[in-house]
């Protein structure tokens, strides 16, 4: 079976990630104790769970996933939520400064400074892996100089436009990169959007992080939140488009 070790950094990333397992843990039937419990009616649920998922003991199903911010605010959010206990607790990795929207403090300062503590983690759940094949910055990937099949990729799920999510995230893709260079990477990149924005700085953390994902991603996935608000008031015909989290 091929693992995927799933990644997600930054308030947008974690909150986006934090949508993606409950998705997940519905269409495999688990619950936010990491019980499973689906209906029994179709393999499908079980046959490919360990590619998002490890098996703890008393048949509990544990997410192959790494948290990680600069300040402890939105992984407070994510525990206290209805999914959060499925989460393993040494996974999360979190700072208590802040970056700040600053694409520098997140990259060489505050983020330069918590990226081991991550890599550590990262090391663990790939060392864990038979076959780890991919990762939601959303990450996966696995090194050649373990006993991990050869194909493997990363998938990191991350902001351009805060300090975190486009700082430190293009540092652990460079890093990952540097660690694994035969890997393959995808990320899942939200891009700033002039409608649709949190700060004026948002330009120039893109701008900064864009050469990162050319030099060290394979695949980047753009998504633009003012492309989809155009979809939902031009095809949906919504009105007051909306969503849980100010990232849709």
């Amino acid at each position: 079976m091929r693992e995927i070790l799933h990644i997600q950094g930054g308030q947008c990333g974690n909150q986006i990630g934090s949508k993606f397992w409950e998705v997940i843990c519905d269409e495999h039937g688990v619950d936010p104790t990491g019980r499973y419990q689906g209906d029994g009616s179709s393999d499908l649920q079980l046959e490919r769970i360990n590619v998002y998922y490890n098996e703890a003991s008393g048949g509990r199903y544990v997410p192959r996933a790494v948290l990680m911010d600069l300040e402890p605010g939105t992984m407070d959010s994510i525990r206290s939520g209805p999914y959060g206990q499925i989460f393993r607790p040494d996974n999360f990795v979190f700072g208590q400064s802040g970056a700040g929207n600053n694409w520098a403090k997140g990259h060489y300062t505050e983020g330069a400074e918590l990226i081991d503590s991550v890599l550590d983690v990262v090391r663990k759940e790939a060392e864990n892996c038979d076959c780890l094949q991919g990762s939601s910055v959303f990450v996966q990937l696995q090194s050649s100089k373990s006993n991990i099949s050869e194909k493997s990729n990363a998938k990191v799920c991350h902001s351009l436009g805060g300090g975190t999510g486009s700082g430190m995230g293009t540092l652990l893709i460079s890093k990952i990169r540097e660690e694994y260079p035969d890997r393959m990477m995808l990320t899942f990149s939200v891009f700033p959007s002039p409608k649709v924005s949190d700060t004026v700085v948002e330009p120039y953390n893109a701008t900064l992080s864009v050469h990162q994902l050319v030099e060290n991603a394979d695949e980047c996935m753009v998504l633009d939140n003012e492309a989809l608000y155009d979809i939902c008031f031009r095809t949906l015909k919504l009105s007051t488009p909306s969503c849980k989290y100010p990232y849709i």
